[in-house]
């Protein structure tokens, strides 16, 4: 397996395995925060496609957190699992919810810096993170995207497990990752630098030009 130098080097790679969708102006390229942003920020300036934050929060069970029973999105979006969210009383519901929105909105008003609302009506969504490891994020994401109106839903990252990618597979349009290692560990494993992203740079990121 290779292992990464940083995010933007993964990030190059990564947008080798997506030259189809280079040029194409319904294309927009969603950083997962916080570690997908600057992987995503390599993807989209060599698709020369647009960028944004795609800010999704899981929401999870409360004695079980790893565990999620719907997620939330930006614009009010709300996916549930009624199977399991089925089984949180309304009172557990709700404080996982003020608590989860709570953090949404102030990464929303954070990492947005006055850009409108997103909207995805129409659009090839590309949804990408720094690897995949149970993928709940992930497919979170794909979920509120495809609320937000995408056309078309791709998940798009260096390396992830083989468990994620089989469970995408089922939700997004395509999925790609780079390295899918039989023996999957955790996702820093693959990368020399690891860091753990700050706000600022989720900022730069979205703020850089190509």
């Amino acid at each position: 397996m290779t292992t990464y130098r940083d995010r933007a080097e993964a990030g190059r790679e990564l947008a080798e395995r997506l030259t189809d969708l280079a040029g194409r102006p319904d294309v927009i390229v969603l950083g997962l925060v916080r570690g997908g942003v600057p992987v995503a920020r390599v993807v989209a300036d060599r698709l020369g496609a647009a960028l944004d934050v795609l800010v999704v929060r899981k929401l999870g069970v409360p004695w079980a957190p790893e565990v999620a029973y719907g997620a939330l999105g930006p614009g009010g979006v709300q996916v549930l699992n009624e199977m399991v969210a089925g089984r949180i009383s309304e009172n557990d519901r709700a404080q996982v919810r003020r608590r989860e929105q709570a953090e949404l909105e102030r990464r929303e008003q954070r990492y947005r810096g006055g850009r409108p609302p997103l909207d995805l009506t129409g659009r090839t969504a590309v949804i990408v993170d720094d690897g995949l490891a149970t993928g709940a994020t992930a497919r979170a994401a794909v979920q509120v995207a495809r609320h937000l109106g995408a056309a078309r839903v791709l998940v798009a990252v260096p390396i992830g497990s083989e468990q994620a990618y089989d469970m995408l597979a089922a939700d997004a349009d395509t999925v790609v990752s780079c390295q899918l290692p039989h023996d999957f560990a955790a996702v820093g494993a693959y990368y020399e630098d690891f860091h753990e992203v700050s706000d600022d740079e989720v900022t730069q990121a979205l703020t850089a030009t190509a």
